[in-house]
């Protein structure tokens, strides 16, 4: 895939993640992994106006040697450390959607109430403890948070998904945030029944070759 196609992709997921509803204005984020380092959104641009030459060029030689015309995100330090620890994985998208940074807010992980929690990777979607936005502590409590998973919450924050490509983490961010709306409505009926470990287990599994591939 071409630098410029990785390019236009990130914008057209930004705008994807508007009209679904799961982000607004400048609050998100997206990075791809591109040769020796990552292509990211900018700081503080609005998506509806970026252009392929506005995302940032991050090398895993320096994050401070970027090139762009703006700066990168202010959440560079998560994207950027994944994306050099997880050789498979090429893509972290973040974004604040409603129900699913709700439960975030009570720093609440989304517990296996349905099979589909195990597009995560496992029997819940964990939550990260909190620490302050662009921060180093911020990205090692995602790192260690996302171990075994491809998606989490971070408390007092938002959502980060991490795949193989824009399109399936873009689908899990979509997917966690329906899991938390199921969620908190069958906690206004009454308590959610929890599926099982051993089930989970079983789903995990099944998953494996589950879902969008690269």
């Amino acid at each position: 895939m071409s630098e410029l196609s990785i390019r236009k992709e990130i914008i057209e997921t930004c705008l994807k993640m508007e009209s679904l509803g799961i982000n607004q204005g400048t609050s998100g984020n997206i990075s791809h992994r591109h040769k020796d380092g990552i292509l990211i959104t900018p700081s503080g641009v609005s998506y509806d106006i970026l252009k392929p030459k506005d995302i940032v060029f991050v090398p895993f030689s320096s994050k401070k040697d970027w090139v762009g015309e703006y700066p990168p995100s202010s959440e560079l330090d998560f994207h950027f450390d994944i994306l050099k620890a997880k050789p498979e994985i090429d893509c972290v998208l973040h974004n604040h959607s409603t129900y699913a940074t709700s439960m975030a807010i009570c720093n609440q992980d989304i517990p296996a109430h349905h099979y589909m929690v195990a597009v995560g990777g496992g029997h819940k979607i964990p939550c990260a403890p909190y620490a302050t936005f662009g921060t180093a502590q911020l990205s090692k409590n995602v790192i260690k948070t996302l171990n075994g998973y491809n998606a989490c919450l971070l408390a007092n924050h938002g959502v980060v998904t991490v795949a193989n490509s824009l399109k399936k983490a873009l689908w899990l961010a979509v997917e966690v945030e329906n899991l938390a709306k199921q969620y908190i409505m069958a906690k206004q009926i009454g308590e959610p029944t929890i599926l099982s470990g051993k089930e989970m287990d079983k789903i995990v599994e099944a998953f494996k070759s589950y879902g969008l591939k690269k």
